[in-house]
């Protein structure tokens, strides 16, 4: 399959907040359902667009809307791990079309590429601890577990840090 990535467009902003909690919602990651208050955090792209970098995948013959994920460098109020010299990505999300054709992988390597671009020594990014296949992607893009950098943003939900230099 062919994948573009590409910053989201204003007109497709309340397309990737659908795209994004759907997602979220069918893979368990909204504790309170679709009234979760994070529902609303994931359909504010026009706001992530002004404070931080949304990127999407689109691909297949008809060039649908497969994936999205925000870059969020270090001082981005979207940036909730990354220090100085570091930027994370969050809120990745791929359509179940997309899965297995390298679109989550795309976006990763489309936020390292930008990560390098800006002269940033290294990315972080955050992930529920259940959430393996997601595991075994970032490792095999050369993201390393960072245990100590583990947090919590809600009380019962527990994120596991990742990390990989840039160098």
């Amino acid at each position: 399959m062919d994948i573009t990535i590409r910053p989201v467009r204003p007109a497709e902003y309340e397309t990737v907040g659908d795209l994004v909690t759907e997602v979220y919602l069918a893979d368990g990651l909204l504790k309170g359902g679709a009234d979760d208050p994070y529902a609303a955090v994931l359909r504010k792209v026009a706001h992530r667009a002004e404070h931080a970098e949304v990127l999407v995948a689109v691909g297949g013959a008809d060039g649908a809307l497969l994936g999205a994920v925000t870059f969020a460098p270090h001082g981005s109020p979207y940036a909730e791990l990354a220090g100085p010299g570091e930027a994370e990505f969050r809120m990745l999300a791929v359509r179940a079309a997309g899965r297995g054709h390298g679109v989550g992988a795309a976006l990763v390597r489309a936020c390292l590429a930008r990560a390098r671009e800006s002269g940033l020594r290294a990315m972080v990014l955050s992930s529920q601890a259940h959430l393996l296949p997601a595991h075994r992607l970032y490792r095999r893009l050369g993201f390393a577990r960072a245990a100590e950098r583990d947090w919590v943003p809600i009380p019962g939900v527990t994120l596991w840090a990742f990390a990989r230099e840039l160098v």
